[in-house]
């Protein structure tokens, strides 16, 4: 049987030590990481995994995108596929910046404390690619999401690009510029996950204790300050009366345990590609 062999294509000018490591232990036999990776540069590397092996020996070599830019690694993403023809592929996962493994083991632990389905959820931060994508997931388990921004517009534009495309529960944009709009959001959430910048805070601690219908609040913000202050970093399922608080150290061992699984399933067939929506199946059988 020929080795597993992972292609990693960063779009950082270093490829990511993290995604490496995180390969290895995910039974990789061999791993090759190019950096600098483009759409326009990429191609060539596609080729060389798609002609080398044959019939079911294309299942060996699959191929990982990362990198800190999650906007430009889904156009590698994009660029990748459309190498493909026919039965002539490799599989695929995109988690640049761990923007779907995390995005995905947020949500499972919020679904693991609430039922998804017509709850309120509150989504700070949810303009950026993570905060995005648990907002996608929420909304396609049934949750009516409330998508924040500083910028009303930006929110706005947010909810109604999740809307079109996602089937399920409702999406609504809110301005979140300071204690009394994140109150006011609160007052009727189940939910809340805090997916804003590394140390800006987004939620003070009075405001979320003025919730008494929040049940569970995530936080993906690893840096000091909390980006919901009152949780720890390492908090995973910690009671805080009848709220359960997770840190972004506590939902990284399921984000671990995905991307360590995800990689894995690359290697059962020739034909997968991974992004949120597979990857949060994964993580639901974790």
């Amino acid at each position: 049987m020929s080795r597993k062999i992972l292609i990693q294509l960063d779009t950082d000018s270093h490829a990511s030590t993290f995604d490496s490591v995180v390969a290895y232990d995910s039974g990789m036999d061999a791993l090759l990481s190019h950096a600098g990776v483009t759409p326009e540069n990429v191609t060539a590397l596609v080729h060389g995994a798609m002609f080398t092996r044959g019939g079911d020996d294309l299942k060996n070599t699959a191929i990982f995108i990362g990198g800190s830019n999650v906007r430009n690694a889904e156009m590698l993403l994009k660029k990748v596929t459309e190498c493909f023809f026919g039965p002539v592929r490799n599989s695929v996962m995109l988690d640049a910046n761990g923007c779907n493994t995390t995005a995905a083991a947020a949500v499972v632990y919020a679904g693991r404390e609430v039922d998804l389905a017509g709850a309120t959820a509150v989504v700070m931060g949810a303009t950026g690619p993570v905060g995005e994508r648990v907002a996608r997931l929420l909304a396609a388990d049934g949750a009516n999401v409330v998508v924040t921004s500083r910028s009303l517009d930006r929110a706005n534009e947010v909810a109604n690009t999740i809307a079109k495309q996602t089937e399920g529960g409702s999406v609504s944009g809110a301005a979140a510029s300071g204690p009394d709009d994140v109150k006011a959001l609160l007052a009727n959430a189940k939910i809340l996950v805090a997916c804003g910048a590394a140390g800006v805070q987004l939620v003070d601690e009075a405001s979320l204790k003025s919730s008494s219908s929040l049940r569970v609040a995530i936080d993906l913000n690893a840096v000091p300050p909390a980006g919901i202050a009152g949780i720890d970093v390492t908090d995973k399922s910690k009671s805080i009366g009848e709220l359960k608080v997770y840190g972004a150290i506590g939902v990284g061992g399921l984000k671990m345990k995905t991307h360590r699984a995800a990689i894995a399933s690359l290697f059962e067939t020739n034909d997968r590609v991974l992004d949120y929506r597979e990857i949060y199946a994964i993580a639901k059988t974790m």
